[in-house]
């Protein structure tokens, strides 16, 4: 990790080029940091996170992981992971996952993994509060750039789930998952919503009940 002085105004997208992102990236004073970069674009994200961000972190993964187990999708799920396109993009989303063939074993180490030789996640998840309008808009274009299959825009706030296939280089919102066949968006949100007031056994529980 490199030391180094560099002023940076955080948790916004400001004009950067590809090598003074990547000097960022280096940079010890922001490798707590999750860093973005698009069309000359680089956001770095140093709020801190709340439980409900992690809670609701929490019930996608059970609920996208039960689903796949359940009816035998093959699935590999990878959390705060960055993803690189060198030299014109990078994201490192709250939840990534590997669906079907696209199913691989990574190399384990702790590099970006490299879009350029490897393929882009199937589907990405985003858990919002103060970022939903950025996750809604330039994430999302940075996600169909990257090839993404499906992207998840958790809207903490309002306690809502907005779900895009991206095909042909754009999106469309869907109500039931293109890359997890049979999964209803409404279902993930029900499991959001019990995740309130119920603790993870229950929720599990209900969603075998569901699955099944």
């Amino acid at each position: 990790m490199v030391i180094c002085d560099l002023d940076l105004m955080t948790d916004t997208w400001i004009k950067s080029s590809w090598d003074e992102f990547l000097e960022f990236a280096e940079c010890a004073d922001f490798q707590e940091g999750r860093f973005y970069f698009y069309q000359n674009y680089m956001r770095v994200e140093m709020l801190p996170v709340g439980f409900r961000h992690g809670r609701y972190n929490a019930v996608i993964s059970k609920v996208v992981s039960l689903f796949a187990t359940l009816k035998n999708i093959k699935i590999q799920e990878a959390t705060n992971t960055s993803f690189r396109k060198i030299g014109e993009s990078e994201c490192q989303p709250d939840l990534a996952f590997y669906i079907g063939n696209a199913v691989k074993f990574l190399p384990l180490n702790n590099s970006p993994v490299n879009i350029n030789e490897l393929a882009a996640p199937t589907l990405v998840v985003e858990i919002a509060a103060s970022s939903v309008n950025d996750d809604l808009g330039f994430k999302r274009l940075l996600y169909e750039r990257l090839g993404v299959k499906e992207y998840w825009v958790i809207d903490a706030n309002n306690d809502d789930i907005i779900a895009f296939e991206i095909i042909d280089g754009g999106s469309r919102r869907i109500e039931l998952s293109q890359v997890l066949p049979g999964l209803e968006i409404v279902t993930v949100k029900a499991a959001l919503e019990r995740s309130q007031s119920q603790d993870d056994g229950e929720v599990n529980r209900w969603l075998l009940s569901i699955f099944r």
